[in-house]
C-alpha cells in the first residue's frame, strides 16, 4: 500500500476509460435492437470476461505475483459493486431506446453529484452549504436536458429520464463497490489489485447474467452467439474501459474519478452527431454546462 506514483497517472487512466467507455455504449445501443436490452447487457459481461482474465494473466506474468486471495469483505465489495453494475447497464440501455444517446448520458452522469449523496447517508460524510448548491444546480441542468418535448397533446414519457437518473445512481453504488473491494486487497501493486478486482467482477456477472437468461430467455443466449463478431468487439472495449476505471479507483477517490468522467457527456454528443444523426437543443447544451458546473462546485466543496 506504500506505493508511489505520478499525481497525474488518474487523470490519464480516467480519460482512457471515458473515449473506451463511450465507443462500448454506442456499440451496446446498436446491438439493443438485436438482442434486447438483457442479451446487450450480457454482451458486455460475456464477451469482456476473456479479455479481462487475458489482462490478468498478462499482469500476474510481469510483476510476478500470484493471485491475490479473496476475502469475505472483499466478497461483499464485489457482489455490490457487480450487481449494481447488471442493473445500472440494463436501465441505461433501456433509456437509451427511447431518448437521444446524449441526453441519456447526461443523465447517467449525475452518478458523482449521487455518490456524495451516498456518502452522507450511508457514510456520514458532509457536503456543506457549497455541496447544497452543486446538487442543486447540477439537477437543474439534469431537468432542462430531460424535460420532455412532446407534441401537443400527447402525454409526456417520464420513464426514460427516471431510467438514466436511476442508472446513474446505479453506477455510483457500483463504483464506491469496486473501490472498496480492491482496496480490500491489501497485497500487491495497485495495478494487481485492480486487474484482480475486474477478473473477479466481470466472472461473477458472466455467471450470474447466464444463469439468468439460460432460465428466463434462453433464445437470447443463442442469439448473443451469432452476433459474436460485433459483440466481440463491444466486450474488448468495455473491458478495456473497465480495466482503466479500476485503475484510477485503485489511487484516487470514486468522487474525483467519476467527476473527471463527465467529459464522457461531451464524447457522446459527437458520437450522437456523428454516428446517429441526433442534435441536441439549446436547452440541452445549457443543461450539460450546468452539470459540468455542479460537479465542479461539488469538488470545490
Amino acid at each position: 500500500m506504500n506505493e508511489t506514483w505520478p499525481s497525474w497517472l488518474w487523470i490519464v487512466f480516467t480519460l482512457l476509460a471515458a473515449t473506451g467507455q463511450t465507443a462500448r455504449n454506442a456499440m451496446q445501443r446498436e446491438l439493443t435492437a438485436r438482442l434486447g436490452t438483457a442479451g446487450a447487457t450480457h454482451v458486455r459481461f460475456l464477451f469482456g470476461l476473456p479479455f479481462a482474465m487475458l489482462f490478468l494473466a498478462l499482469t500476474v506474468a510481469v510483476v510476478g505475483v500470484g493471485p491475490l486471495n479473496w476475502s469475505p469483505a472483499f466478497a461483499a465489495w464485489l457482489l455490490m459493486g457487480t450487481l449494481t453494475q447488471i442493473l445500472a447497464t440494463a436501465w441505461m440501455l433501456a433509456a437509451m431506446k427511447s431518448r437521444s444517446f446524449v441526453v441519456t448520458t447526461a443523465c447517467i452522469k449525475t452518478e458523482p453529484v449521487q455518490v456524495a449523496v451516498f456518502g452522507a447517508v450511508f457514510l456520514g460524510d458532509q457536503i456543506g452549504w457549497l455541496g447544497g448548491a452543486a446538487v442543486v444546480v447540477a439537477t437543474t441542468g439534469v431537468m432542462m436536458m430531460s424535460w420532455p418535448r412532446g407534441a401537443a397533446g400527447e402525454s409526456l414519457d417520464w420513464r426514460p429520464v427516471w431510467l438514466g437518473i436511476a442508472a446513474g445512481g446505479m453506477f455510483a453504488l457500483s463504483s464506491v463497490g469496486y473501490r472498496g473491494a480492491i482496496l480490500e486487497l491489501e497485497q500487491g501493486p495497485f495495478y494487481v489489485r485492480a486487474t484482480m478486482t475486474l477478473a473477479s467482477g466481470l466472472l461473477l456477472q458472466a455467471l450470474v447474467l447466464t444463469t439468468w437468461l439460460r432460465l428466463r430467455q434462453p433464445g437470447v443466449l443463442s442469439e448473443i452467439f451469432r452476433a459474436w463478431r460485433p459483440s466481440l468487439l463491444a466486450g474488448f472495449m468495455g473491458a478495456a474501459a473497465s480495466q482503466f476505471w479500476f485503475l484510477a479507483f485503485a489511487i484516487e477517490s470514486v468522487a474525483r474519478v467519476r467527476t473527471l468522467a463527465l467529459v464522457e457527456v461531451f464524447m457522446a454528443q459527437l458520437v450522437s452527431h456523428r454516428l446517429f444523426a441526433q442534435r441536441s437543443s439549446w436547452i440541452e447544451v445549457a443543461g450539460i454546462w450546468l452539470i459540468v458546473a455542479g460537479v465542479i462546485l461539488l469538488l470545490q466543496s
